[in-house]
């Protein structure tokens, strides 16, 4: 496959400004009183609303006066603000500065949150009134010199926001003339499988990103936004699109109020929806019709194909409804649109795993032999076949190279390949297990961490566990392994719905093991372990937390373990 030119190296020497704040002058010259954002405020109603020239001019006040107290160009700068208009003035306002935003989920553990901030050095913290409290109380950041508070007052803080934007107003347009190569941000993703590590975005990924969605999936100005995960609310001004915060908790999808989202969709015209699996899920069992949804995106995990049928019926016949693939440190990779993923989920419910389309142009995706180790450089990988399961790679103008501060996980997850003219380039090991089928086809089949090995054969989460969720009574099922890589037990968790009760747990279990036998990959489960409510991921509330269970699971068999056959215990 041949590699399309990098359209931030382009622009870059077309002597256009490599920043995704870049276009946010031009559509406030162009469009001074087109509505960029509306927020929610108390009791949900939308009452702040910001103009491209209101948001431009905004950003460029705060960028100024940032400057005034060392936020400059490469200051790492933790950003702890819920999705205000706040939230986004600031985060356009360092992008202008050539500041680096990091970027953290607020929801992870406190150890976890603490280590992050640590490890990502931060020279200024801005945050809620709430936040510089927690900074104090916590040690969070303490290598940061300056502290700015969203409060009114500056209380635990150097200087309050609002004295920031008065000190900065006046001072004309703030673009920093930022290079492809320079870091735009540090963005950590959402430790579903461990500690999260901070990814080092560089200005020409963020300018990729929005080039290469814009061709994917057919998005042209003017279109109304509900983007459900805030960050993605960034990417709107720069296609030209208006946005619509939500009200809800971010950090929550899967408790999202319909009735608000069903709302705010009809008042502003919304056509353009995006959400995690969770929230879509949402949306399909509230089941009121979204006639003006004209393209839905949800990402974050495989979206179960009756949720993706679910909404379907919802929306038009004409509506687009896409689910991306890719991760934080390389979005997007690949894309399926909703009608062609329900057409295959007869062989997703067989084992076949979750077909995530095909690679976005101009990403190189390549399938190599699974390997735990680091590979230094593409001539160790092993390139497997079409058709043979292995770690999904992907080389392309999103493909980050580096996780901030973590050497040893950056050498696990890149390749260095050479290139036919002698240059180089950085390969992205996905961490996910799939294969491609003969029409070109890229299907997920679950995490390499989360894979089972029992010495006989290897399992993997997304070719076992929907051959399980058809169970009427199974609300979602996990594949976990207990024991040594090698020679693990696998045994399937399994999360009831709210109809089935205790008493229903043996003949369930019953059932889930005469499907085990009649599958060639499942035959070897004997075991099932009913448990109340998986963990899941903080950010989309739609990864399942395996490793806690397996963790569980092992606990659960040495205290009461399945008699032959295929019993089940509850938790």
């Amino acid at each position: 496959m041949t590699t399309r030119p990098d359209p931030a190296r382009a622009d870059a020497a077309q002597g256009a400004a490599c920043n995704i704040a870049a276009a946010l002058p031009r559509l406030a010259a162009e469009h001074p009183q087109q509505v960029a954002m509306r927020c929610p405020g108390r009791g949900g109603r939308y009452r702040v609303a910001l103009t491209y020239g209101e948001l431009d001019a905004r950003s460029d006040a705060i960028a100024a006066g940032l400057a005034r107290h060392g936020i400059v160009r490469g200051t790492r700068t933790v950003v702890m603000v819920r999705p205000t208009p706040e939230f986004f003035l600031l985060m356009f306002a360092l992008f202008k500065a050539g500041a680096v935003p990091v970027l953290v989920d607020p929801g992870i553990d406190r150890a976890a949150l603490r280590q992050c901030l640590d490890e990502a050095e931060p020279e200024a913290f801005i945050g809620i009134p709430l936040a510089m409290l927690a900074r104090r109380l916590l040690g969070w950041a303490k290598s940061a010199r300056v502290r700015v508070t969203t409060g009114r007052r500056p209380w635990l803080a150097d200087v309050a926001l609002v004295q920031v934007e008065r000190e900065g107003a006046g001072a004309g347009p703030q673009l920093a003339d930022t290079g492809p190569d320079e870091i735009a941000a540090i963005l950590f993703t959402s430790g579903s499988t461990g500690v999260p590590k901070g990814v080092v975005y560089r200005h020409r990924h963020f300018v990729a990103q929005i080039a290469m969605m814009r061709e994917a999936f057919g998005i042209v100005p003017g279109g109304v936004d509900l983007p459900t995960f805030p960050p993605f609310a960034l990417f709107d001004p720069a296609l030209g699109l208006t946005s619509i915060i939500p009200d809800m908790d971010p950090t929550r999808p899967a408790r999202a109020d319909p009735a608000k989202l069903h709302a705010a969709i009809e008042r502003f015209g919304v056509d353009q929806l995006f959400g995690s699996p969770a929230l879509m899920r949402v949306l399909a069992e509230h089941g009121a019709p979204l006639p003006g949804l004209r393209r839905v995106t949800s990402a974050g995990a495989p979206v179960p194909a009756d949720v993706v049928a679910a909404m379907r019926a919802l929306l038009p016949e004409d509506a687009r409804f896409w689910t991306p693939y890719g991760a934080t440190e390389c979005l997007p990779v690949a894309v399926i649109e909703g009608r062609e993923l329900i057409a295959l989920g007869e062989r997703t419910a067989q084992g076949a795993g979750t077909c995530v389309g095909r690679p976005v142009p101009p990403n190189e995706v390549r399938i190599i032999g699974i390997d735990d180790g680091a590979l230094e450089h593409w001539a160790q990988a092993l390139p497997l076949p079409t058709g043979q399961v292995g770690e999904i790679t992907v080389a392309g103008p999103t493909a980050t190279d580096s996780y901030f501060n973590r050497d040893a996980q950056t050498r696990l997850a890149k390749i260095r390949e050479t290139l036919p003219d002698g240059g180089e380039r950085v390969v992205h090991r996905m961490g996910d297990l799939g294969y491609f089928d003969d029409d070109g086809r890229l299907w997920f089949c679950g995490r390499k961490t989360q894979r089972v090995e029992t010495g006989a054969a290897m399992l993997c989460t997304e070719q076992v566990e929907p051959v399980f969720n058809g169970h009427p009574a199974v609300r979602r099922s996990a594949l976990v392994g207990v024991g040594p890589r090698g020679s693990q037990r696998p045994v399937l968790c399994v999360e009831l719905l709210p109809k089935a009760s205790r008493a229903d747990h043996a003949r369930i279990a019953t059932e889930l093991s005469r499907i085990a036998a009649g599958h060639a990959h499942t035959a070897m489960i004997d075991a099932f372990l009913f448990h109340p409510r998986f963990p899941v991921d903080i950010r989309h509330n739609a990864k399942i937390g395996r490793e806690r269970l397996a963790a569980w699971a092992a606990t659960r068999l040495r205290q009461a373990p399945p008699h032959p056959g295929g019993e089940g215990r509850s938790a």
